[in-house]
């Protein structure tokens, strides 16, 4: 596991006691999501996880945004391998659908699996725009929280995928608001998003860090071993429900239109799982967010 000296891309911090905030800092790449910040989130969550003085996690991101998604600029020459592997999936740079969906299984799919299900309460602390890879992580959170002017978008149909990897869409907004959303590539809005059920509160920006330490405190004050066994309980009822096997079917069909992309479009699959950018004139779709 990465240690904390070594996080170029994460902060970890402790503002209360019994909390713990881990705020992705890329904010000149609008904390878009490298291997290096996902590994680095994957420690300091596992950080978190491990210290029996924390009981409630915040997870937010350094102003401008909260995240714009999956990084298409690549890793400057990193693979997974240069990294602590944390899934049980290999063969990263096999040509072909297995090397794809082996590194997508374990940077996208099972990684935000694995922070969903960290036995502590998370609360994704939201600003600006949540784009796709985004939408995933604040997906993964117990509870949202987001500003007044926080956008929630996945436009990856225009990129000729299916929905970004971790597909909650149905069971965040319903079945016929994610179809919309997915169809047309629009945003929710911050207020639509608290009608529909998927964010908690709507709090002016200014106030986004202190109303959500304030709930992480007033959650804190409970006893730790009950607030694991109430998430646990509703996780259990979204599993009873199929929501993680509904989650596998899509990831499958995510992977098929990878596959239409390479063989029509003769798109290449870099090392990180994305598509190369679009190029002038090729009719090809860019790659995804």
């Amino acid at each position: 596991m990465l240690e904390e000296n070594d996080y170029e891309t994460v902060r970890y911090e402790s503002p209360a006691p019994g909390v713990a905030r881990v705020v992705m800092d890329r904010p000149d790449a609008r904390n878009a999501q490298n291997l290096q910040m996902t590994y680095e989130l994957d420690a300091a969550l596992q950080r978190a996880a491990d210290d029996d003085q924390v009981k409630v996690i915040v997870v937010a991101g350094g102003d401008p945004h909260f995240s714009s998604g999956h990084d298409l600029r690549g890793d400057h020459g990193k693979q997974v391998e240069d990294f602590p592997v944390v899934g049980m999936w290999r063969g990263f740079q096999e040509p072909g659908a297995e090397g794809l969906i082996s590194r997508e299984s374990e940077i996208y799919l099972r990684m935000y699996r694995r922070w969903r299900d960290i036995p502590k309460p998370t609360i994704a602390a939201v600003q600006g725009k949540c784009i796709a890879g985004g939408l995933a992580i604040a997906w993964v959170c117990d509870l949202i929280v987001a500003s007044e002017d926080a956008t929630f978008s996945d436009p990856v149909v225009d990129l000729g995928i299916s929905g970004v990897e971790y597909f909650g869409h149905p069971w965040e907004v319903g079945a016929r608001k994610a179809k919309e959303m997915l169809f047309t590539g629009e945003a929710i809005t911050a207020h639509d998003a608290h009608r529909l059920g998927m964010v908690n509160h709507v709090v002016p920006r200014d106030e986004l860090q202190a109303r959500v330490l304030e709930l992480a405190e007033r959650i804190a004050a409970r006893p730790l071993f009950a607030l694991k066994m109430s998430k646990q309980a509703v996780n259990q009822s979204q599993d009873a429900q199929g929501q993680w096997q509904a989650m596998e079917a899509a990831f499958s069909l995510h992977q098929l239109c990878h596959s239409h992309n390479v063989q029509v479009h003769k798109i290449p699959v870099n090392p990180a799982g994305l598509l190369p950018p679009k190029k002038k004139g090729s009719g090809a779709p860019p790659s995804k967010g």
